[in-house]
């Protein structure tokens, strides 16, 4: 891919991401922009560093390690957001400064034992599945209070939020109500102050619908075909 032009695609996407902040009246900084970078070569994905992408996202575990290592000088941040299996936990808690998709105690007890082992505090999302879709992981809505409470008192995990992904719509305003209810979801999990939880993120939104997402408080956003182009 032309530099020039994944430049330009990731410029306009800021671009857009700061104008959606504005237009609520949200402060822009509040909202960051997490570069999906998965499937795309670690050349290209240099290139984006380059261009001004500092955090970036990865579903794969085996790929974003030879991504993470090819890439280590570059002072970015590395979020996880796949689907996670138990079994990679321990790949995961060295490879990634965040998690967003932790849906389960078992898969958090797991990255809790191995964070322990690396002498490490991670910080996770936990995924809702506000949609109820089979096909989506994440926590039902009304278990997602007690999964939290349950993971709160492990102490190598730091909740930092909740993340969702709503069914895809063509029309990005179909979309607002999931964002809105996770909001209001991530709203009375803080009313409870639970201890060793903050609900400062809410990881929503991607290329069809995250302007509406940062309407309704999104503060990190993930996209990638916007910035990479279509995936093969």
């Amino acid at each position: 891919m032309e530099s020039e032009a994944l430049k330009k695609r990731l410029s306009n996407v800021k671009e857009r991401i700061k104008k959606a902040a504005i237009d609520c009246g949200r402060d822009p900084d509040t909202v960051r922009l997490v570069a999906v970078s998965k499937t795309m070569p670690k050349d290209t994905v240099r290139e984006a560093i380059k261009a001004g992408a500092d955090i970036l996202g990865e579903n794969y575990i085996q790929e974003a390690g030879d991504k993470i290592n090819a890439l280590s000088s570059y002072p970015v941040s590395w979020h996880f957001i796949g689907h996670l299996q138990s079994n990679k936990a321990k790949y995961a808690v060295k490879l990634f400064d965040m998690i967003h998709t932790v849906d389960s105690l078992k898969l958090a007890k797991e990255l809790n034992k191995q964070a322990k082992k690396i002498n490490k505090i991670q910080k996770i999302l936990i995924q809702v599945n506000i949609s109820m879709e089979s096909t989506k992981s994440g926590v039902h809505e009304e278990d997602a209070q007690k999964l939290i409470k349950e993971i709160s008192l492990f102490e190598n995990l730091s909740i930092k939020g909740l993340m969702t992904m709503p069914p895809f719509f063509n029309n990005p305003e179909k979309a607002m109500p999931y964002f809105s209810t996770l909001r209001e979801l991530r709203d009375k999990i803080r009313n409870e102050a639970i201890k060793n939880v903050k609900m400062q993120e809410l990881s929503m939104g991607m290329t069809g619908d995250f302007e509406v997402a940062i309407k309704e408080g999104a503060t990190l956003v993930r996209i990638g075909t916007a910035i990479f182009g279509e995936r093969n």
